[in-house]
């Protein structure tokens, strides 16, 4: 299976310069390839739009810089156009699972840059790695490489920080489980309550928050284009990537847990599109970064060669019993504790779903047809404000 490893450099000045010539390079070339296909009938092929915005456009005085930088990152940027529109034409005709994906968009020069080189365009020197026309730039080596990439993708996001993201080759691992199976169900305030009984709180980020709040209401009081605007804008970007880092850092060491401890590990599919409509609750669920979550388990259950399940959203998992299966129905979001009318027992709204999205994922389930919800529990339940 393939990986990414991403280190952080600090170029010097005349590497900074030259990688801002790639970066622009890179984006004029996507945007004349995206051009050209809006104006053309029929799209063009891929050999079409590199001859039209790489070799005959270097032929002309307002693209001659582009034979300033490698060839390799310009090709790949047509390349990663002709993908994009791939990815758009099978999400249009249903043939791409997940969210509708939209039209390719031009490149700006304010959003973050990236250029991509493939084996041909860096090499592995020592500490170092060369980049071609660039130089060689010392990336900070936080671990070592699985193996030898096969292509490396320069990164400067709006903070104006610089990374190196490699594509590796990595082997799956032989790592025995403590656990059989384990469900969990995530939440806002618990992030994650599991049906061993063990609860994983998110960092706090409202501090963070209100300070991003208040800087963008700052930056829309100032004038497009002043010096004061961008560096406002830098500040806000570095207060986001304070927050991105401290989510990734919680996902990544809980995922890891997650993975290495159980053998199948079950999740819950959220429609978190959907719940982000909730305008009381869009900032709060928008932080918590379930998706981000779903993803690290399933690639790392993948590389431990763990049984990584999906339920389904529509299975009622907080309107049923763990123990007798005895379904309530819906309940407000403020009912934290219930007690079941059928067996007794007292639950813990999330233990209880975690419970009943591991039997669901295991396959297994109590015989609904017996224990049918026969009337309404709201009135009736334990309610315990949390």
């Amino acid at each position: 299976m393939k990986a990414r490893y991403q280190y952080r450099f600090y170029p010097t000045d005349q590497q900074k310069q030259s990688l801002a010539r790639l970066f622009g390079c890179v984006r004029v070339v996507w945007n004349d390839a995206l051009a050209i296909c809006k104006q053309s009938e029929k799209k063009p092929k891929s050999a079409e739009l590199q001859k039209l915005v790489i070799t005959q456009a270097k032929k002309t005085e307002e693209r001659a810089w582009l034979s300033e930088v490698s060839n390799i990152p310009l090709q790949q940027s047509v390349a990663d156009l002709e993908a994009a529109f791939k990815n758009f034409i099978d999400s249009c005709k249903g043939k791409r699972k997940g969210q509708k994906v939209g039209y390719p968009k031009f490149k700006k020069r304010t959003s973050s840059q990236s250029a991509r080189l493939t084996r041909g365009g860096f090499s592995l020197k020592g500490d170092g790695v060369y980049l071609a026309k660039i130089g060689i730039v010392k990336p900070i080596w936080s671990r070592e490489l699985p193996s030898d990439p096969s292509s490396v993708t320069i990164i400067k996001d709006c903070a104006n920080r610089y990374f190196l993201s490699f594509v590796v080759e990595v082997e799956p691992v032989q790592l025995d489980a403590k656990h059989m199976s384990i469900g969990i169900d995530l939440g806002i305030k618990t992030f994650a309550v599991m049906s061993n009984g063990e609860k994983a709180f998110s960092p706090c980020y409202e501090a963070i928050d209100r300070r991003i709040r208040k800087l963008q209401k700052k930056l829309a009081r100032q004038s497009n284009g002043s010096n004061r605007r961008s560096k406002t804008k830098i500040q806000i970007a570095k207060l986001h990537n304070q927050i991105a880092d401290t989510r990734k850092d919680f996902l990544h060491k809980l995922s890891t847990k997650i993975v290495s401890e159980n053998q199948t590990i079950v999740l819950e599919d959220l429609n978190v599109s959907g719940m982000v409509k909730n305008r009381k609750l869009s900032r709060a669920i928008s932080l918590q970064g379930w998706r981000e979550f779903r993803t690290l388990v399933e690639a790392k259950s993948e590389k431990l060669n763990r049984n990584f399940r999906v339920i389904s959203r529509w299975e009622r998992t907080s309107q049923t019993c763990s123990c007798c299966g005895y379904r309530w129905g819906k309940l407000d979001l403020s009912v934290r504790r219930v007690v079941c009318l059928n067996c007794g027992a007292e639950h813990d709204r999330d233990q209880n779903a975690s419970v009943n999205i591991k039997m669901v994922g295991m396959g297994h389930r109590h015989d609904l047809k017996c224990t049918s919800r026969q009337s309404k529990t709201t009135s009736v339940a334990s309610v315990d404000e949390a």
